[in-house]
């Protein structure tokens, strides 16, 4: 493998480990902590209070996800509509040219992005479940050993 490679590899850990950190923070306390005054922010934003728990579960578990490195492109996608709806109904009341109140949702949303789009590298669990699965039907049989990788 490559420099550039291994590389590329260790810097999208340390993106997935540094947005995961960022959304366990912010998500845990939607769900564990003082769920109520989040409760009344969400409804003053006229939004059900049940989406409390809809954005907590989708920035806790999507950065314990993320962390692991386990569906890491489904959970980047994920974490991206989180913070687009995120920064609409909460950070753009100031209009869009109030960068500093909407900076830190853009920048997760796209981060998560590049992580769904790139997915999440070599150290992910992902990465282990596929080669794990591989290796069983390759010693299954059912690929033909002109099919099966060198």
């Amino acid at each position: 493998m490559s420099l550039r490679k291994k590389w590329e590899s260790l810097t999208l850990f340390l993106l997935r480990c540094g947005l995961a950190t960022v959304f366990i923070y912010h998500g845990y306390p939607k769900l564990f902590g003082s769920t109520g005054r989040f409760v009344e922010s969400f409804q003053a934003l006229g939004l059900p209070a049940y989406f409390v728990y809809i954005a907590g579960a989708i920035e806790f578990f999507g950065g314990v996800a993320l962390a692991l490195g386990l569906f890491t492109r489904v959970t980047g996608i994920l974490l991206l509509f989180d913070m687009a709806a995120a920064m609409w109904k909460y950070n753009l009341n100031e209009g869009i040219y109030a960068v500093r109140e909407y900076e830190l949702p853009l920048i997760l949303g796209l981060a998560s992005l590049v992580v769904s789009a790139t997915g999440g590298g070599q150290f992910t669990l992902d990465r282990l479940i596929s080669f794990l699965r591989r290796r069983k039907v390759e010693a299954e049989g059912a690929i033909p050993s002109y099919w099966r990788r060198r």
